[in-house]
């Protein structure tokens, strides 16, 4: 769901940059009161795995598309959603930068529709109402707490993905692009994201499961001691394991991943070179608005991005996309690690003072 710079009118793009500058900022105002010592290690390795997750495209049968996670749920689930809202725009900004992916005109169109809603929309309105209220009440209370992990990871994805896909398609809207017909790309687009979004709720289940069986207080709105689910690993193993995941999969099973356009590319020019229809059949060398802050902005990028792609630059070779999954998901934890060593730096300082 990365948008492209040429699907924005620079006002359009200007206005989602203050929008999801805004959830930044109180996110960051929100997060200077907490000092849990967990956070660090727990917010640098989840991001990882998102990293790595989102190079995974998996196929959507019978469709000519894949899709990919967001993440945002994952990391509301687990760091509550302001620093999992932060967490995106550090996973979102380095897949710009130095990745190509996604447009730097488009980034905060970008951070609104993959990270707002599943951190905030996600966790308010689904996450957490879901993890208090009385679901399953008529089984033990550890199967329970399971079946709301699975049903909230589930509904959350599913509902906050339809909602990033109706804004791309609002934002391409108000942006005036005339090939893109609202009732059109809207029949194109909310349908192939319900079926990513299934998928992804599965993943983001599995791996919310693990931890609730591993240690649950890294859960949020988990009451263990209410449970009767206790830590059957210490923290650092959970750290590791999910750390040995994210490399696994950031540098091997993306080896794997679907060569299919997702859901966003295939709305636009379809997938005919595989048999399937073209949708909207745009041109993929032309199309949509064309600006000089859009202009700029690419040249920022080809500047920046040093694994374009998740490749190397002009080659094919599978080591590419090993090393960028490798060297991708490390930037993403250590960027999260400065972030929190700085935060709690400056509380440190508040308290002393």
């Amino acid at each position: 769901m990365h948008m492209a710079d040429a699907l924005l009118a620079p006002a359009v793009a200007a206005t989602m940059y203050v929008a999801s500058g805004a959830a930044a900022g109180l996110s960051i105002h929100q997060l200077k009161k907490d000092d849990n010592p967990r956070k660090l290690p727990t917010m640098a390795v989840t991001a990882a795995l998102v990293f790595a997750g989102q190079m995974i495209n998996y196929t959507i049968p019978g469709t000519g598309s894949s899709g990919h996670m967001c993440g945002g749920m994952l990391l509301s689930a687990l760091l509550g959603p302001q620093a999992g809202f932060l967490s995106m725009i550090v996973i979102l900004a380095i897949q710009c930068l130095f990745f190509a992916d996604g447009g730097l005109m488009a980034l905060g169109a970008n951070i609104w529709n993959m990270a707002f809603y599943g951190c905030f929309v996600g966790y308010y309105l689904i996450w957490r109402p879901v993890m208090n209220g009385g679901w399953f009440s008529g089984q033990g209370p550890k199967a329970a707490r399971r079946a709301k992990i699975i049903l909230a990871s589930v509904l959350g994805c599913v509902v906050t993905l339809q909602l990033g896909a109706f804004s791309v398609v609002l934002e391409t809207s108000l942006s005036g692009i005339t090939e893109l017909p609202f009732g059109a790309f809207v029949a194109l687009m909310q349908p192939i994201h319900l079926a990513i979004g299934l998928v992804e709720g599965l993943v983001t289940a599995a791996v919310l499961v693990f931890v609730y069986e591993s240690r649950p207080e890294l859960l949020q709105d988990v009451d263990a001691a209410a449970d009767g689910a206790g830590a059957r690993r210490s923290l650092k193993s959970v750290v590791i394991i999910l750390a040995v995941v994210a490399a696994l999969v950031g540098g091997g099973l993306s080896l794997l991943a679907s060569s299919n356009p997702d859901g966003l590319e295939w709305a636009l020019f379809g997938n005919a070179d595989a048999g399937y229809g073209e949708n909207m059949g745009l041109d993929e060398e032309r199309f949509g608005v064309q600006s000089g802050l859009a202009d700029a902005a690419g040249s920022v990028q080809e500047a920046t991005s040093f694994l374009p792609d998740y490749g190397f630059a002009g080659s094919d070779s599978a080591a590419g996309t090993t090393v960028s999954g490798l060297v991708g998901s490390a930037m993403v934890a250590g960027v999260a690690v400065l972030i929190c060593a700085v935060g709690g730096f400056f509380r440190r300082r508040k308290t002393a003072k």
